[in-house]
């Protein structure tokens, strides 16, 4: 018989201490499972998915970011729990819109599946002779060449049939770029975990939908990786041999984005640069590297597109006001869209300042993470360089993020280490032969005091991931194309001749670039506003008029759906009742004939008489 007094009492007690953090993680992946199976979006309001997520996913977020806040802060808790605890946040944050919604987000997926399924048909690349405007995406095909490959290797009709997942896929291929960075200058899990789930609910921009440059960015992040961890004054120990090993593949990393993305090379390049112009990142190999690949693509491949739009550019340099304001049409006007941009505009607020709060505070990261701020600081410039399509406010915000998420971690930990500080101190004071002799014990789970140093960074952390939510998702009505709306428009495409035309209010419908390569497209909201106003007051006679021009066999459609209303009403073009007066305008008129309808749009086609 056994005597249990002879069995060690701490045996139970030491497991469960050092598998507590699976509690919180169970629990909330319990309750999102619970919202997805329970949100019903088939009735979307101004606030998107925010009002129609069921409450059991707020609770969800609200309890992994508790677990994970607790689990961070013990130095002692093996990393792995921090990823996993990453992982489920990305998985929550990017991955509840593929399972909620039957089709693929944003109309700008939609165009790069078409751009992927002409490459496709056609076998190859052409010009501006052939695509006119749309030939600037052969110019830079990187992603679409590769995603051609990706869907001929999966056997898969198109790109449209995993494009939803996509946002859950280029969000975890950030995290090794950005532990890597930030290993770089310390080895306190803490900041370097708390500083990854920063950067993970601050980055709302939305570019990690199937797009290039969310391919690009995380490129952009693996260059910095390189460089950071290679070309400091403390990296490439292996002489020249090595570092040439290192520049190659820094060649290829810069090439792929290059080829891939028109602005991510320029981000890198000021980037470079500011590194290059510090003492620890004095070798200029880098910079360089990036600058002769980058101008030899503009001055070869790219050039067709660069010599016309050459113009526009050098005049948008140094007018800071127009590159960063919204213009006409992407006003939010209405309750939801407005509480949706403030959510989004304060999070990265708080972020920013946060920040600053961080390289006040912690004063050794002023200096040994220098660079990081620098990484932070360097995309600030390209304000006075170009609006980007009203889109550089969004995307300076992205890159500046993972030196920003850094320096706002630390705002929120007690005093933290970096790698120089730890070597010193190993230096100046060696460890006892007791403390090396000391067993390593779990320590028993037990409640956080209640702090300020607990209590409040938690807060805030919890602030930032719900304020996620509304600036990712709030125009989830604008972004989502019900099946019977996806089916309205392949419904045209389907019976369109050679050369026809489709005329809408504005480009926000699933499919808006389907074989642009032989149906022409025009978007009357892109017009001049005082053409906008003629259309509005007579709207019938004025469209039949701009759509005359097809001649037969191509027909002219005007096609008008729930995406395009939603976009014009609540990013300030067209209200409701401007819209239905079209609407109501060209049904009536005898010069148009109904094609199509159902509750995702109607569908009318100009009769050869007019």
């Amino acid at each position: 018989m056994t005597d249990l007094s002879d069995l060690a009492p701490a045996a139970w007690p030491a497991r469960a201490a050092a598998a507590w953090p699976a509690l919180p993680l169970l629990v909330a992946l319990a309750l999102w499972v619970y919202a997805t199976r329970h949100t019903d979006v088939s009735a979307l309001d101004d606030f998107g998915l925010v009002s129609a997520l069921h409450p059991t996913f707020w609770a969800g977020l609200a309890v992994l970011t508790a677990g994970f806040w607790f689990t961070v802060r013990d130095r002692h808790r093996p990393g792995a729990w921090s990823l996993a605890y990453v992982l489920v946040l990305l998985v929550m944050e990017r991955a509840t819109q593929a399972l909620l919604y039957p089709t693929p987000l944003y109309a700008w997926a939609w165009k790069h599946d078409a751009v992927i399924d002409h490459l496709l048909t056609s076998g190859g690349l052409q010009g501006a002779d052939r695509l006119g405007d749309m030939a600037v995406y052969d110019q830079w095909p990187g992603f679409f060449a590769a995603q051609a490959a990706l869907v001929r290797l999966l056997g898969v009709d198109n790109a449209a049939m995993y494009m939803a997942w996509w946002p859950l896929v280029s969000s975890v291929l950030l995290l090794l770029p950005l532990l890597l960075i930030y290993r770089t200058f310390t080895e306190d899990r803490r900041l370097i975990w708390t500083a990854v789930w920063l950067f993970c609910v601050g980055n709302w921009v939305g570019q990690d939908y199937f797009s290039p440059q969310s391919v690009a960015f995380a490129l952009h992040l693996g260059v910095l990786a390189v460089v950071l961890r290679r070309y400091g004054r403390s990296g490439g120990p292996h002489g020249r041999q090595g570092q040439a090993v290192w520049t190659v593949l820094l060649s290829v990393l810069v090439t792929a984005i290059v080829v891939s993305h028109q602005l991510t090379p320029g981000m890198l390049v000021v980037t470079l640069v500011a590194l290059a112009l510090t003492r620890r990142y004095r070798d200029w190999v880098p910079a360089v590297t990036t600058v002769v690949i980058f101008l030899a693509w503009c001055l070869t491949a790219a050039l067709p597109f660069l010599s016309a739009a050459m113009p526009d550019m050098i005049r948008s340099i140094g007018d800071i006001g127009a590159n960063v304001e919204t213009g006409y049409g992407t006003t939010p006007t209405g309750t939801g869209a407005v509480a949706t941009s403030w959510a989004a505009r304060l999070l990265s607020g708080s972020v920013l300042l946060l920040a600053l709060a961080g390289v006040v505070r912690q004063r050794v990261l002023r200096h040994r993470a220098l660079p990081l701020l620098l990484i932070a600081a360097a995309p600030l410039p390209m304000f006075a360089a170009s609006s980007y399509g009203s889109e550089m406010i969004f995307r300076v915000l992205m890159f500046m993020l993972p030196g920003a998420a850094f320096f706002a971690a630390a705002a929120l930990l007690p005093k933290v280490r970096t790698l120089a500080a730890d070597a010193a101190a190993r230096d100046t004071a060696p460890p006892s032969p007791a403390t090396r002799a000391r067993p390593r014990r779990v320590p028993l789970p037990a409640l956080p005091r209640p702090r300020y140093g607990v209590w409040v960074p938690l807060l805030v952390l919890l602030a930032g991931t719900l304020a996620f939510v509304p600036s990712y998702s709030g125009k989830d009505r604008v972004n989502y194309f019900p099946p019977r709306e996806v089916a309205l428009v392949q419904q045209l495409f389907d019976q369109a001749p050679d050369d026809s035309l489709v005329v809408a209010a504005n480009r926000n419908y699933p499919l808006a670039y389907e074989q642009y390569w032989r149906v022409d497209h025009y978007w009357f909201l892109d017009d001049d506003r005082r053409h906008v106003d003629e259309i509005v007051r007579d709207p019938a006679t004025v469209l039949a008029r701009d759509m005359a021009a097809v001649e037969p066999p191509a027909r002219a459609y005007f096609l008008l759906t729930r995406g395009q209303a939603a976009n014009s009403e609540m990013n300030g073009q067209l209200d409701r009742a401007q819209l239905d007066r079209i609407r109501e305008s060209v049904a009536s008129s005898p010069a148009f004939e109904l094609v199509a309808e159902n509750d995702g749009g109607v569908l009318y086609v100009l009769t050869p008489a007019s």
